[in-house]
């Protein structure tokens, strides 16, 4: 069974090129950026340092999407329980006197007596006025509101755009730099994938949805049947529903993801204390452990590895603890729809035929996903003719993406090709048993289909006609 992927944050401590390198070798798999912090300027380099220190590591850039954030604040007002303090929607503010938000019609969307969250739900306060742009707020506790943390509002349906201006210049920035993967916040329906799915117009970047309230989870088939990828925002999520589901409602989430074939990220404090100690507390260990056995895919460290002490030593433990609770998974395939069967053959087809790799020739990442999702022991190799699309194969658990020019899809003699350059590459051996799949993405699933094994060798020490050969083989 192939290891868990795991997501680390790049922040201040991590953007220097010894830093990557170090995470990278602790058990990095993804590199996240968060939309929300820095300047574009300030992830454009990193970006570039990332391809250049480890190139193979696929990105993923969460755009801030229609997460309501305060601003970058000069000043960061702390407050005592019962103090009042004013937010507000004109920008030009700066924190001293009134905290600005970047959700231009807050203040039309509010009323009195509402309940405002700050700060995943750590930071709580009730509206008591509404004063043109201002919104007056009485703290619950005491507490700082900081530049860049999300506003929620449980209570109220703010009726935002699925796509804003922001989103199209982030998207943009995505594509012009060359990013795996784009998060995308609050999604609630699969037209939100959609509309941004158009908006980048072509394979790559792929699509995180974030489930992060309740809207997700009520179009929780719709909005994973329209994503590349799931994420468990588990900080949102518990503080737009109910703190006391959210893990119940990860283990219904993880379950729809595996149905779909679909990988599923979980993410939000699973080390926060590591932010300042070198240890974790025994309920962390326990909470990756359970992540793990639920079914997660992949396990997302945020300030654990921006921001905190202890970058390396976090990423070293997230994989050394999800290896351990991995160990008790019991070997089976995961309740899938029927199209998914896919995955099913694919396992039973490793585990009766001394197969030791499996090659996918795989346009989408439909087909990779599936044969990941098969959790199978062997190495899961995804061929595509776009180095981009092959680098974002990377992302999925156990599975090694290879750029293969020229592909021909459909066609017999792209086998060929495939093993070819993956034994020029080194990749395969001569005496390697590879099972060799495809599938079809569309309203036929089953149109298409193909498992195919082959000894390597074999292939390459037949005289006659390569397409020949296959037909007969």
């Amino acid at each position: 069974m192939s290891a868990i992927g795991i997501i680390a944050t790049i922040g201040p401590v991590s953007a220097r090129a010894e830093s990557l390198t170090a995470l990278r070798a602790a058990g990095m798999t993804v590199a996240r950026l968060n939309g929300s912090h820095n300047s574009l300027a300030w992830h454009r380099a990193t970006i570039e340092l990332l391809r250049r220190t480890v190139p193979d590591v696929p990105i993923l850039f969460d755009i801030p999407g229609r997460k309501i954030r305060t601003t970058q604040l000069v000043h960061e007002p702390s407050f005592k329980a019962g103090e009042t303090i004013i937010l507000t929607t004109d920008t030009s503010h700066d924190g001293t006197l009134k905290v600005p938000v970047n959700f231009d019609g807050l203040h039309e969307q509010l009323h009195a007596d509402v309940r405002l969250y700050a700060d995943d739900g750590t930071l709580s306060f009730i509206v008591t006025e509404i004063n043109g742009r201002d919104i007056y707020v009485r703290a619950i506790g005491d507490g700082t509101l900081r530049s860049r943390k999300g506003i929620n509002v449980p209570e109220v349906a703010l009726g935002r755009d699925l796509v804003t201006d922001h989103d199209r210049n982030m998207v943009t920035f995505a594509k012009e730099n060359g990013v795996d993967y784009v998060g995308i916040s609050f999604v609630e329906s699969a037209e939100h994938v959609d509309a941004i799915r158009t908006l980048i117009g072509t394979l790559t970047p792929r699509i995180v949805a974030k489930i992060e309230n309740q809207g997700g989870l009520d179009n929780l088939q719709d909005v994973v049947g329209a994503a590349d990828v799931i994420m468990i925002d588990r900080g949102d999520l518990s503080v737009e529903t109910d703190v006391d589901q959210v893990s119940v409602f990860q283990k219904k989430i993880i379950g729809v993801g595996q149905a779909h074939g679909k990988p599923v990220i979980v993410a939000t404090e699973l080390l926060h204390t590591m932010i300042d100690n070198p240890y974790p507390t025994k309920a962390e260990i326990g909470d990756i452990t359970n992540a793990v056995i639920d079914g997660a895919s992949l396990l997302m460290l945020s300030g654990e590895t921006a921001i905190g002490r202890y970058p390396v030593e976090a990423v070293a433990r997230l994989k050394s603890v999800s290896l351990v609770a991995q160990g008790h998974i019991v070997g089976k395939v995961p309740n899938v729809e029927p199209a998914n069967e896919i995955a099913r053959a694919i396992r039973a087809l490793t585990t009766t035929l001394p197969v030791n790799k499996i090659v996918v020739l795989s346009r989408s990442g439909y087909a990779a996903g599936l044969a990941a999702a098969a959790l199978v022991d062997q190495p899961i190799i995804a061929a595509n003719s776009d180095p981009l699309v092959a680098r974002s194969f990377n992302l999925i658990p156990g599975v090694q993406g290879v750029h293969v020019p020229q592909l021909a899809w459909r066609d017999s003699r792209s086998v060929i090709e495939s093993l070819r350059v993956l034994r020029d590459q080194s990749i395969l051996s001569d005496e390697d048993v590879v099972l060799v799949v495809s599938a079809n993405l569309g309203d036929d699933r089953y149109y298409l289909n193909s498992f195919q094994t082959f000894r390597v060798g074999a292939v390459f020490s037949h005289v006659v006609n390569d397409e020949q050969w296959l037909a007969t083989a």
